[in-house]
């Protein structure tokens, strides 16, 4: 399959944009240590600006409010948006609103996008995606959350976990066991359920990255659902058809995870270099020091690596859909949590005690990587994926394929005539 990155001068002039509207406005609201509320109010006008220069939900088709520009482009400009974890929302296509405004178009009703999409995507409103439960670890047959009919609602009982701003949403798309006699991947159903009926309590969980959950964008919750009861419509998509639809929803959300973390590791690699070259010990730069050189050689090729191989998925996923490229999708996954991993681990360790204080931004970015490697599926779960994909395209041999005595004997008996002329005329 031949294929190409090229970019259209037109949307290499957004790109540019971007990357200095990000620099200039956003990366100065990172030191302020603004609360939820009060970001959201600064960045309003800062999405307006997105929305002037039409990078605004560019996730979407055109018919949806967003811009249609297909996971590639949407890939390089996630890549300049990962630079901060404030951006995302600025652009309005942060985790998990993007994803789940993806599902509505998907899978809702007119009614829904009316009611739940259009609204997501103007940023009025915004979202919880509630699938995780403890102690299930990545397979979701084992999820007990339920939801069962009753009249012309459904009730919704069991807990979550890990449910990305449970807290702040306005609406939860629930997965939950409506069909517990199906096959294990058509147990599940889809519920949108709005956060002001009676029976939902959520509890903040602190993370490693953000302990006291102050986070002005992020919040992480266990929610528990009690008789919880929402209008028989709130179904999202078909009876049983939750699997098959998380799996469109987090394929293509990979893609968006990778390239973001594509852009931590140019500003953990930018700090990595301008300290290297601004810091004399023992006689020399650090930029002098074989093992430093060693270390900017890597990491340089690590990030080059990692990116291609996730523009090549998002390509691919362009020309023909994600369940094809399920192989790359979760390649994409472990290689770049590993390559975000140690790319900042470098640079902390070139600032030394000043890399491991707060007064730099590594150290919390050391910690939210930490989580790349658990969320979307733990990396153990897609190496598997890969390897059994791979595996499939081979056939065991009782004699090895490229075992040169066998290959020896075959040629000789393929090119006998040639051999005994060739012989004779000597």
């Amino acid at each position: 399959m031949s294929w190409d990155f090229s970019t259209e001068p037109e949307f290499e002039a957004k790109l540019d944009w971007a990357r200095r509207f990000v620099r200039d406005e956003i990366y100065p609201l990172e030191v302020l240590d603004l609360d939820h509320a009060t970001f959201r109010t600064i960045a309003a006008p800062l999405q307006q600006q997105v929305k002037d220069h039409g990078l605004w939900a560019a996730h979407l088709g055109p018919d949806l409010g967003g811009q249609g520009y297909g996971q590639l482009r949407l890939g390089l400009l996630h890549e300049i948006l990962g630079t901060s974890e404030l951006a995302p929302y600025v652009f309005g296509c942060q985790a998990p609103d993007s994803g789940n405004a993806e599902l509505l178009a998907i899978a809702g009703t007119e009614q829904q996008r009316e009611r739940w999409m259009h609204p997501l995507l103007r940023g009025e409103v915004l979202s919880a995606f509630s699938m995780t439960e403890q102690g299930t670890g990545s397979d979701p047959r084992q999820f007990t959350t339920s939801a069962y009919l009753d009249g012309d609602h459904w009730v919704l009982n069991g807990t979550k976990w890990f449910v990305g701003n449970a807290s702040r949403a306005d609406f939860h798309i629930v997965m939950a066991v409506t069909e517990p006699d199906a096959p294990p991947h058509h147990r599940m159903s889809m519920l949108i359920v709005p956060t002001d009926v009676p029976g939902i309590e959520t509890r903040e969980i602190g993370l490693m990255n953000d302990p006291e959950h102050k986070n002005p964008v992020w919040s992480h919750c266990e929610v528990t659902y009690s008789d919880v009861r929402v209008p028989a419509e709130n179904l999202l998509g078909h009876r049983g058809e939750a699997f098959a639809l998380a799996q469109q929803r987090l394929g293509p959300g990979r893609i968006h995870h990778c390239m973001r973390w594509i852009g931590v590791c140019r500003r953990a690699f930018d700090m990595l270099c301008e300290r290297a070259v601004s810091i004399d010990v023992h006689g020399s730069l650090l930029s002098e020091k074989q093992t430093v050189q060693n270390w900017v050689a890597d990491c340089a090729a690590a990030i080059e690596s990692a990116r291609l191989l996730t523009l090549h998925t998002a390509w691919k996923i362009d020309q023909v859909g994600a369940k094809e490229a399920r192989t790359e999708i979760a390649m994409i996954k472990y290689h770049g949590a590993a390559v975000l991993h140690d790319v900042i681990d470098k640079a902390i360790q070139v600032h030394g005690s000043l890399g491991f204080s707060t007064d730099m931004p590594l150290e919390q970015m050391y910690r939210w990587a930490r989580a790349a490697r658990i969320y979307d599926g733990p990396d153990e779960v897609h190496r598997v994926t890969v390897a059994r994909r791979v595996l499939r395209g081979y056939q065991p041999a009782k004699v090895p394929t490229e075992h040169i005595p066998t290959r020896r004997a075959e040629a000789l008996e393929r090119f006998r005539d040639h051999l005994e002329l060739a012989l004779a005329a000597q």
